[in-house]
């Protein structure tokens, strides 16, 4: 039999394309490399309802410790609940600060309980770095409300603003529960901040500048108090 050399070739088929890897959240830092997929393939996925199956397969480059590596969201903010430090982070947000972000990005690396906004509702969250997601949030209108609240639960308040009779931070007792409050950048606290402040301290300088920059202040003030009262 004679093979019809007319007779038309078939179609190619399309290769399968791979499906698309999960892309991070707008605004999600990622690392360079992160952790692939769980290694193994799906078989030895971990029988754990913390476990992000989107992650498991396609890996994970967010910038989160290795603990927290394949772990859903709601799991780590969860786990971050059961060891979270008892001292809270206050900022006065009349000006639209944009050092906010930095201070909650910190708050969240010192497992601070809670960050209260004070004034303004929004404020920009770049410097945050998607850590707000991680960190509980509480905003209160003005500084009668945050001062109220402060009072129904018994935190003293630590301003923190080089102003005339301000103590340094490191020759005060800062108290295991408490609310370390920070003002706008150039400004500082507002008066009516200041005058509900159980005390107000100030971080010892060697230099020119008058000031330093208000989240590296937050930093330092948070890392004062980690250093004291923390658990490694």
């Amino acid at each position: 039999m004679t093979q019809d050399t007319d007779a038309p070739e078939a179609e190619p088929q399309p290769e399968p394309q791979p499906e698309p890897e999960p892309q991070p959240e707008p605004g999600e830092p990622t690392l360079p490399h992160g952790v692939g997929p769980w290694p193994g393939g799906r078989g030895t996925w971990p029988d754990d309802p913390r476990y992000d199956p989107e992650l498991l397969a396609h890996g994970d480059t967010r910038n989160v410790v290795d603990r927290y590596r394949y772990w859903r969201m709601e799991a780590i903010v969860a786990d971050l609940d059961l060891h979270r430090h008892p001292f809270h982070v206050a900022i006065e947000n009349w000006q639209h600060d944009l050092n906010i972000g930095s201070i909650v990005r910190t708050a969240n690396a010192f497992a601070a309980e809670t960050v209260h906004i004070i004034g303004r509702r929004r404020w920009n969250k770049r410097g945050a770095m998607v850590t707000d997601r991680y960190q509980h949030l509480r905003y209160h209108p003005d500084v009668a409300d945050f001062v109220e609240w402060a009072r129904a639960e018994s935190l003293p308040i630590i301003a923190v603003d080089n102003i005339e009779g301000a103590r340094a931070v490191d020759d005060v007792e800062l108290p295991e529960r408490c609310v370390l409050l920070f003002g706008q950048e150039g400004p500082g606290l507002s008066a009516e901040a200041l005058a509900a402040a159980d005390v107000a301290v100030e971080i010892t300088q060697y230099g020119s500048t008058r000031s330093i920059n208000a989240s590296a202040a937050a930093a330092i003030v948070m890392h004062e108090w980690v250093r004291r009262h923390a658990r490694r």
